[in-house]
């Protein structure tokens, strides 16, 4: 069962951290997780002392994505509200107005590398590890990869990312453009606060302004957020989600029947 302290918020100044606290599931990703990331993001959002946002991992890891242990086939009634949960933190990612900083140390994969691309910054260190990573439990991604990831990186690299998805450094990453700003290991957070207070100094509504702008530029990702809800609900009723599931709790290659 997730802790409620889940996540743990701070302030630095103007600045709110937030911190994936499950160090012992590398930061998964769980329902209850989802739920108080949302909710401390959106207060952060509204608090007018807040200028800016860290989000960060306890322990070695940024995120390692869902929990895997929470997946199994399920129906659309118990896998839309769990949809719709990860998209409501990336919905308070993009729709408030306080810039967000992620700083990322060890993995950030699947649904940990989404989170980290929609915020407006990536500081990582050089050693991280990022992947797309959706597919090896059967299913597509969420939490608006389909729009940060090629934003990012370009439509094309981003296909291949999706479709063979491969481990990346830091280092790649950033060259990639996953990536803004590289580190030394352990100094990503450090160097995360540092862009924050920086960013927290400008013009709050100006600020506010050139978020919105690139949110809605080149094409409209809330429309994305909706199909990937779609998407999670058609493959979590699928044989090859309780495989993809099964195979990682059991440390074996999945078999994919597409059923």
């Amino acid at each position: 069962m997730t802790s409620p302290d889940c996540v743990l918020s701070r302030d630095e100044g103007n600045v709110r951290v937030l911190t994936l606290n499950r160090p012992d599931k590398r930061n998964a990703i769980d329902l209850e997780l989802r739920f108080l990331l949302a909710e401390l993001l959106e207060v952060a959002m509204a608090d007018d002392d807040v200028r800016a946002v860290v989000l960060t991992g306890a322990g070695p890891s940024f995120c390692s994505g869902g929990d895997i242990s929470t997946m199994r086939q399920m129906g659309p009634e118990e896998s839309r509200p769990r949809a719709e949960a990860a998209q409501r933190v990336i919905r308070a990612l993009w729709e408030g107005p306080k810039p967000v900083v992620a700083a990322v140390e060890g993995f950030a994969f699947g649904a940990g590398a989404a989170l980290a691309l929609a915020c407006d910054r990536v500081v990582a260190a050089r050693d991280a590890a990022f992947s797309t990573a959706f597919t090896g439990v059967g299913l597509a991604g969420d939490m608006g990869v389909f729009a940060s990831l090629p934003a990012r990186v370009g439509a094309a690299a981003a296909r291949q990312l999706m479709l063979l998805p491969k481990r990346l450094t830091g280092e790649e990453a950033h060259r990639l453009g996953m990536a803004d700003a590289l580190t030394d290991p352990g100094e990503a957070l450090v160097q995360a606060l540092a862009d924050a207070h920086t960013i927290a100094a400008g013009p709050p509504l100006a600020l506010r302004e050139i978020k919105k702008m690139f949110t809605r530029w080149p094409a409209d990702p809330y429309d994305v957020l909706d199909r990937e809800v779609e998407l999670q609900v058609r493959l979590f009723g699928s044989r090859d989600l309780a495989e993809g599931a099964a195979a990682f709790r059991e440390r074996r290659k999945p078999v994919f029947q597409g059923r």
